[in-house]
């Protein structure tokens, strides 16, 4: 800790003190810290594993991009650490869904939209630039955008599914190949990568991103699929009322046309939405299927939170009707009967900001 405040002291030309821990990650260690001159910032350090340095390398590199984000006061690549402003004791968009006010919920999930969206429209014409920053901070990790996880993913579920007892369908490979193609060059734009509710702050000056340890270029569709799912590969995941995933979509989408006119075209956006849903639902069997022997909470601390159950089964729901790939909608079927319905878990429940109100 010593170390830490010393090291971010020097980047900001002055001592601090009263350390705060934020709860950061396995990876990092997240401070606020006293200036001398009264003030606060916020200090992110991160450990020199290389999955650590691989996310210290895309927070420094998304962050100076200055795009909806904190303001970068001092970067320090040997530690690794970096100081940004801090933004205050906020609300963030996990809180107010957790919460019990609909109409704070509703507009947060708007606000929290068009700022994906803003970000991804001012961005478009800015790849070069996190290139050249990542190049900056480099610490030998291949970039986000270098890492196919789509994939890995798509080569991991057939062994998965066997190992679950689940047939696999005639034509589930050709799919599967197609799906571990998609990624960052169909409409690519600048994701922070995690934009999940809880690091999504409300401030007075309306809502602001944090933490790009996954920053990089993607197809805006994998970032609009969050509004869909909703929040794809987040454990924030409960049942949103009817009409309102739609609502947020479009205000991602609507933010997105002016750079890309032909997402308004109505067969291109749902293609790609529908090749979004199957990526992020591959993702979330692979990574939780394993795991479902016994079921727990997505958080560790967090409550309410959905449980790994509760959330395989409704992103198998979703993706069972994809027309456009019968052979994972065949698979989603199966594993909803041949595993879930096995079962004994609760169906999902709504945001608790939205409890009294229809679905």
């Amino acid at each position: 800790m010593e170390s830490i405040l010393q090291a971010a002291g020097e980047l900001v030309g002055g001592e601090l003190s009263g350390p705060v821990d934020l709860g950061g990650s396995s990876r990092s260690t997240v401070l606020r810290c006293r200036t001398a001159g009264g003030g606060s910032v916020i200090v992110k350090a991160f450990g020199n594993e290389p999955e650590s340095l691989r996310c210290f390398t895309a927070e420094a590199a998304g962050l100076s991009l200055g795009i909806s984000a904190p303001e970068v006061l001092g970067v320090d690549p040997r530690v690794p650490l970096l100081v940004m402003a801090d933004l205050g004791n906020a609300p963030t968009l996990a809180d107010v869904l957790l919460g019990n006010d609909p109409a704070l919920a509703e507009n947060g999930l708007l606000a929290w939209a068009r700022a994906l969206g803003a970000l991804a429209a001012g961005s478009v014409h800015r790849r070069a630039d996190l290139a050249r920053l990542w190049s900056r901070y480099d610490k030998g990790m291949p970039s986000w955008e270098d890492e196919p996880w789509t994939a890995r993913n798509a080569a991991a579920l057939p062994a998965l599914l066997g190992g679950a007892g689940v047939r696999h369908p005639a034509g589930l490979d050709e799919e599967l190949s197609r799906i571990g193609t998609a990624g960052g060059d169909v409409h690519p734009a600048f994701t922070p990568g995690d934009t999940c509710p809880d690091n999504s702050l409300i401030t007075p000056e309306g809502l602001r991103l944090i933490d790009f340890e996954a920053a990089c270029y993607q197809s805006v569709f994998l970032t609009a699929a969050y509004c869909r799912m909703p929040f794809s590969s987040c454990w924030c995941v409960f049942a949103l009322p009817a009409g309102m995933a739609a609502e947020i979509e479009q205000a991602y989408r609507a933010e997105v046309v002016g750079v890309y006119p032909a997402l308004a075209e109505d067969e291109v956006w749902q293609a790609g939405m529908r090749q979004a849903t199957a990526v992020w639902t591959v993702d979330a069997t692979v990574r939780l299927l394993p795991r479902v022997m016994e079921d727990g909470p997505l958080h560790p601390s967090r409550r309410p939170a959905p449980t790994r159950r509760q959330v395989l089964r409704h992103r198998w729901e979703t993706a069972s009707g994809l027309e456009e790939y019968p052979a994972l909608a065949e698979t989603m079927r199966s594993l909803l009967r041949e595993v879930a319905g096995t079962w004994e878990v609760a169906p999902l429940p709504p945001y608790p900001a939205f409890a009294n109100r229809g679905r």
